[in-house]
């Protein structure tokens, strides 16, 4: 039944009976976040099956959740899942309960300007409040949440959720547990407990669910307290691939041609949140074959992949993108990606290398292809080494997906077909969709998100242009001339193959036409 390693007893949960005491002693929050199985309580010491018996933490913060003595027993992950659909089902506690019995323990915890950090860590590790963020993180995982908010206000603390771009209210925890819950987000990602007026910046690396999971948790003082963001980076659902973004079949050939030269530059562009750094990690792991040596710097590295060297940025030393831009050079690499260009110092090394033979991927911040031109201009790049080392710039943003399951058809009005470019005659046949909302897209009529695209080749007609320093407005009227699909029209494609809905890409791309 049991075989011994590493001095842990290993089980077989196919083959034991597991105590209906024990599971009512380990709550199916606590079993489902920490992915773990309660096989016993006997004496205040509950045995339990873990998949990694060696993670003291993971046992530290089940005994602060439970109140007992914790003995591990090894299990294999997989089964301890089907273990904890087994005997848990659909059962969790409502997060109200949690936050309930988080502010009978918690007290009135008062905001004060000086409290020591012996004492902020005591009210962090408090039971409820463990319970309260594992149930939020928990939950922001399960509905594939981007970025989760913590937000203190005069009179109330929000908690809301990120999910395909729009903020949605998860919770409304007391005002007075605010301190609580920033001290243990603080103590997770490694920060000083104690410093709340400045900003912070910091990562949690752990399990959630069975899932291996990224947090990046960035803090900033308020009137009210601490505002508090965590970017979730949940590696089970990220998908590094140029078939999985949504591209067209014509731009993903476009795309491979430029990433296959030896040398030049391709940029992204896009506001914060669009995509930009998973387009070019999946154009990196393209190309990511053995004879090539790829370094990249960013901040921070959001994506970790095997084979490729990653270098994070440290403003706090003066690890700039232009100093480790220097140095990688020395690398001896064939590929470099370079996070954002961000000023004139970035830009001219990047020129650089791709004059020397090296393929250069980065990210700029404009709001289309064409318009990437002239940015570069901006920061004193002269034209002629524009159009001798950009090879192309995909501006891009990221559009909900229709819910299939509560996708109803419509008939859009004319306006609406007039505001999108669209002719009735185009749309003989085609049929419109529109979400009702259901509990599969908590009500929104949208789950996950694709990407829309604009692809600028830079092709001898566009480098003329360039050349004589004509405005972004003439670039882009002669790069459609030469079939360039403008973001709206990709976006329409979308529409007319039911992908999308004609409200969501006219709020999209409305002053991108």
């Amino acid at each position: 039944m049991a075989d011994k390693s590493n001095n842990v007893d290993t089980v077989d949960l196919s083959k034991i009976k597991i105590d209906s005491s024990a599971i009512n002693r380990v709550s199916a929050s606590t079993a489902k976040f920490y992915n773990i199985i309660p096989l016993s309580v006997k004496g205040g010491i509950a045995t339990v099956a873990v998949s990694d018996p060696s993670n003291m933490k993971l046992v530290d913060d089940l005994r602060f959740v439970t109140g007992l003595n914790i003995k591990v027993v090894a299990a294999k992950e997989e089964d301890i899942k089907k273990a904890v659909e087994r005997y848990y089902g659909e059962e969790e506690e409502s997060l109200g309960d949690i936050i309930d019995e988080a502010k009978k323990t918690s007290g009135k915890t008062v905001i004060q300007d000086k409290i020591d950090a012996d004492k902020l860590k005591e009210i962090a590790s408090q039971a409820p409040v463990v319970k309260l963020l594992n149930m939020v993180l928990l939950r922001a995982i399960r509905e594939k949440t981007s970025d989760i908010h913590f937000e203190p206000f005069e009179k109330e603390y929000k908690i809301r959720y990120r999910i395909d771009g729009v903020c949605y209210d998860a919770a409304h925890p007391p005002r007075d547990l605010s301190l609580a819950i920033s001290s243990r987000i603080k103590v997770m990602a490694n920060l000083d407990v104690a410093e709340s007026r400045l900003p912070q910046d910091g990562r949690i690396v752990m399990n959630i669910g069975g899932k291996g999971v990224d947090l990046r948790v960035s803090t900033l003082p308020t009137l009210y307290g601490e505002s508090i963001v965590m970017r979730v980076l949940d590696k089970s659902v990220v998908s590094l691939s140029l078939d999985q973004l949504g591209m067209s079949d014509k731009i993903k050939s476009q795309l491979r041609l430029v990433i296959d030269r030896p040398n030049g530059i391709l940029l992204t562009t896009g506001p914060t949140g669009s995509g930009k750094t998973t387009t070019l990690y999946s154009c990196l792991r393209e190309i990511n074959k053995v004879e090539f040596k790829i370094i990249t710097v960013e901040d921070p590295v959001e994506y970790d992949i095997e084979g490729i060297i990653q270098v994070a940025i440290n403003t706090k030393i003066d690890l700039s993108f232009a100093k480790t831009l220097r140095h990688m050079l020395r690398q001896d690499p064939d590929i470099l990606m370079v996070g954002e260009i961000r000023d004139s110092e970035t830009a001219e090394i990047a020129i650089q290398s791709a004059l020397t033979g090296h393929l250069v991927f980065s990210t700029l911040h404009t709001n289309d292809a064409p318009g990437a031109v002239t940015r570069l201009m901006d920061m004193g790049v002269e034209p002629f080494l524009i159009t001798s080392t950009v090879r192309a710039v995909i501006a891009q943003r990221l559009l909900r997906k229709l819910c299939q399951k509560c996708k109803k058809e419509y008939e859009p009005k004319k306006e609406e077909l007039k505001e999108l470019g669209i002719t009735e005659n185009a749309i003989k046949g085609i049929k419109f969709y529109k979400g009702a909302g259901c509990s599969e897209c908590n009500g929104s009529g949208y789950k996950g998100r694709t990407g829309i695209y604009e692809l600028f080749i830079m092709d001898d007609k566009m480098r003329e242009q360039v050349v004589k320093r004509v405005s972004t407005t003439t670039i882009r009227e002669a790069a459609q001339a030469s079939g360039m699909k403008t973001l709206r029209e990709d976006a329409v494609s979308k529409i007319l193959t039911g992908v999308t809905t004609a409200e969501e890409v006219l709020r999209e791309t409305k002053q991108y036409t």
